[in-house]
């Protein structure tokens, strides 16, 4: 009966229980003639699969900022409320054009060109280089790539209703629905969001990044360390909307809209170094 080597014969063969003793530990024998108590390895209990809700719940808060950097922040923004946001003019248009070309019924009717050139434009928001979009849909030609757009879409903000935003969010950036788009991913999604809910997403496209997303922007701007996607059992379709909302209400209210607010956010990383 192999327990353990015999600490004398390091040999593991002919091992015989004696009796058994308290606390999960043996009397055991080897053939050597000598004599040890045992205790059987200790099984450590896994920790239980975190709901939905203990996991937002334990991201960070407004509250765990510091109270003085707070206020180093909120002198910087009335500094920068003081001077009139300058906006292009054709940011609202475009803003409400593509409102109706996502809704339910426009979203399937809308010519698939339409689709393309949101990928590829900067209006209110700049999603970066979309050559793998642009490689993917030049493949697959326009009707192919337009429904494998709109179905992403639809995904994204018409969804099961007992999957959560963050979760189809999520879905799409893995690849784990056949349809997805090839190449829409982080930025143009959070795009979409960005045009469909104004209120609330901040137009930060990314949740990582050199440039600075919105993890940067929390540690330079709050001095809040927010989680590393790799590091936590968090998705990032998780971190992207809740990072989003988090930075929502610690930039608070008297901006024009969302934009606004996220140019003060983009500014204000770069000037409260060394702010007193």
């Amino acid at each position: 009966m192999a327990l353990v080597m015999c600490p004398l014969c390091s040999d593991d063969e002919d091992i015989e229980v004696i009796r058994t003793l308290d606390g999960a530990r043996r009397l055991v024998k080897h053939r050597c003639g000598y004599e040890w108590e045992h205790k059987e390895p200790t099984v450590p209990q896994r920790n239980p699969l975190r709901t939905f809700d203990d996991l937002k719940a334990r991201f960070p808060k407004p509250e765990d900022v510091d109270p003085e950097q707070l206020e180093r922040v909120a002198r910087l923004k009335e500094q920068y409320l003081a001077v009139k946001p300058d906006f292009d003019p054709d940011v609202a248009a475009y803003w409400s054009k593509y409102q109706q070309i996502f809704s339910p019924d426009g979203l399937w009717a809308c010519d698939p060109r339409v689709l393309k050139d949101f990928a590829n434009s900067e209006v209110g928001a700049r999603p970066g280089n979309q050559a793998t979009f642009n490689s993917a849909w030049n493949d697959m030609g326009d009707a192919a790539a337009g429904e494998a757009t709109r179905k992403t879409i639809e995904y994204l903000l018409y969804g099961p209703d007992d999957v959560p935003l963050e979760d189809r969010l999520q879905h799409l950036l893995d690849g784990t629905k056949p349809f997805a788009m090839t190449g829409f991913k982080e930025a143009l999604l959070t795009r979409v969001l960005c045009v469909m809910y104004p209120d609330r997403f901040l137009t930060i496209l990314k949740y990582t990044t050199d440039a600075g997303g919105k993890r940067e922007i929390a540690r330079m701007v709050y001095e809040l360390e927010l989680p590393a996607p790799e590091s936590v059992n968090l998705t990032l379709g998780r971190l992207i909307l809740w990072s989003n909302d988090l930075l929502n209400d610690l930039v608070g209210q008297d901006f024009a809209n969302q934009q606004h607010a996220a140019a003060f956010l983009w500014w204000a990383k770069d000037q409260i170094e060394g702010l007193p």
